[in-house]
């Protein structure tokens, strides 16, 4: 049947940017000879799909070989903006597609699920992200000091931002200071060396663990650092810490836990401390996930369980757990930078990564794997360069409910209710 539509659907093609060509199935090709970007289909269903714009349809035909992309990545998304139909942002969120998610949600964020989830995408393997990390390996958005810039590396950014957060949070000696989803343990450690803070890292990885209390070995901080194969929910609240960092993990807590999730920080936080909660956010109000079937594919490749909510439901979710927002800033084009160095920093090294993942889980595995990163780091960086996700770090404290015991009169906490103190 699909072949049969085959004279319909390359006459009705809609006309092709000059930066794109395409090779049909029989070997038509259609599109300027030159254009760097280039889409050669194996079958008339995978041009329905572009057609139909099904960008999410279209990446999973890449990964699983139905579909050949020459090009470089950066020309690649550019030429995706200009084949989506509309805005990803304002597409699936009418009340029922609302209530679908909200029950996916419930189902798909219990602690035995979020374990698995997150085993799925970090565990995959610690050579390959080394590969395109900083050194640190830090797996979240950095902070560029200059981000038109271009001499500014991504270590330093990351440092950067290591040092940002620590400074926001006021981190002191011997302060008790827990990190939720900590990586592979780049701001737990950064915490303790340079402000000599008792820290606390938790992860549902394997991988992580096991390589963080390496490191906390070699370095001799076994006194004041731990890491722990720990679900946030199941910390005890029997010592509060002073300060808390989540950095890239609340994006996996999921819609229908959301206010469990900052009820737990609350009473994980003592009176009067600051809790730092850095993460995605929807560029939209009503969606937790692009549209064009985008999100779809993140789902099933490499993000599986993951949810975005706007900033607004954010706030609104931690006020109602107790926390007052003190600081909210928007760091959006420093993710679009930072994506966009992992990305080069892959596609440089290809081949490597190949042999990396086929020694952990052979050739064919290795190549989907490798084709599906390729896609996320480069389409991730296009969508925060859009707008249609964004990244806010958002400062919080619990209220001590003392009036007179802070320098600040009516603080009830330890922030100076201003803002030079961070940029120092």
């Amino acid at each position: 049947m699909i072949r049969h539509l085959v004279p319909d659907i390359s006459s009705q093609m809609p006309r092709l940017p000059a930066d794109i060509a395409l090779q049909l199935p029989q070997g038509q090709r259609l599109g300027a000879a030159d254009a760097p970007v280039k889409l050669s289909f194996s079958s008339w269903t995978s041009i329905a799909r572009l057609k139909a714009g099904q960008i999410g349809a279209l990446a999973e035909d890449y990964v699983e070989g139905k579909l050949q992309l020459e090009g470089a990545m950066r020309d690649i998304m550019r030429a995706v903006t200009k084949v989506l139909p509309g805005n990803p942002v304002h597409s699936d969120t009418g009340w029922w597609a609302h209530l679908l998610r909200r029950a996916k949600s419930m189902a798909a964020h219990t602690p035995a699920k979020d374990a698995a989830q997150i085993q799925f995408h970090y565990d995959v393997s610690d050579a390959f992200y080394a590969l395109w990390l900083d050194p640190r390996r830090v797996y979240s958005c950095a902070y560029y000091a200059d981000l038109g810039n271009p001499q500014v590396t991504l270590a330093q950014a990351q440092e950067a931002k290591l040092d940002h957060i620590c400074r926001k949070l006021m981190l002191k000696p011997g302060e008790r200071f827990l990190d939720i989803g900590a990586g592979w343990g780049a701001l737990l450690l950064w915490a303790a060396e340079h402000y000599g803070v008792d820290a606390t890292g938790i992860t549902l990885s394997k991988n992580q663990h096991a390589h963080v209390q390496k490191l906390i070995d070699e370095k001799g901080l076994g006194q004041r650092v731990r890491m722990e194969l720990r679900d946030y929910r199941d910390m005890s609240e029997d010592r509060p810490f002073d300060k808390i960092s989540s950095v890239g993990m609340f994006e996996h807590v999921g819609q229908a836990n959301m206010s469990a999730y900052f009820n737990k920080i609350m009473r994980l936080l003592a009176p009067g401390g600051l809790v730092m909660n850095h993460g995605i956010t929807a560029g939209g109000l009503e969606n937790r996930q692009l549209g064009a079937g985008m999100g779809d594919f993140i789902e099933k490749y490499i993000f599986p369980g993951g949810e975005l909510l706007h900033v607004s439901a954010v706030l609104e979710h931690l006020a109602r757990a107790g926390l007052e927002m003190v600081d909210t800033e928007n760091l959006r084009p420093h993710y679009a930078r930072t994506l966009w160095d992992w990305s080069d920093a892959l596609e440089a090294r290809l081949e490597d990564a190949r042999q990396v993942l086929a020694a952990d889980g052979g050739p064919e595995r290795a190549e989907k794997t490798l084709r599906a990163y390729r896609l996320y780091l480069a389409g991730s960086a296009m969508s925060f360069e859009q707008g249609w996700i964004a990244l806010h770090q958002v400062l919080a404290t619990r209220p001590s409910g003392h009036v007179d015991d802070t320098p600040v009169k009516g603080a009830q906490s330890g922030y100076p209710f201003r803002r030079d103190y961070m940029y120092k």
